[in-house]
């Protein structure tokens, strides 16, 4: 993945409602969400929602299928793994890396 295509990735989940949207098709896999499910489920302005996903189309993120009357919208998990592979690559100069935990709160 190239540095432009980086940023314009995270520039476009840089954005509260982008990135609700984004995640939303994530957790629906290869079925993907309508436009009229994700405005439901993320109590959004069918307008607003178009723009949104206009905007992660652009980026790559997402793709747009027409199936009859509807359009299905999915996460482009390709995309999306290209991202992070660009994000965490050289990771930890070179050595394996352990996500710790987070010390637990002492309150």
């Amino acid at each position: 993945m190239e540095e432009q295509d980086v940023i314009k990735a995270l520039a476009a989940l840089a954005q509260p409602v982008r990135l609700r949207v984004f995640r939303a098709l994530v957790v629906a896999g290869p079925d993907g969400l309508t436009p009229g499910a994700l405005t439901e489920m993320l109590d959004v302005a069918a307008a607003t929602l178009s723009f949104h996903l206009k905007e992660l189309t652009h980026a790559g993120l997402i793709t747009q299928e027409r199936d009859g009357r509807f359009l299905i919208y999915r996460a482009e998990f390709a995309r999306m793994n290209a991202l992070l592979g660009y994000l965490t690559a050289h990771c930890c100069a070179g050595e394996a890396c352990e996500a710790s935990a987070p010390p637990a709160c002492d309150c």
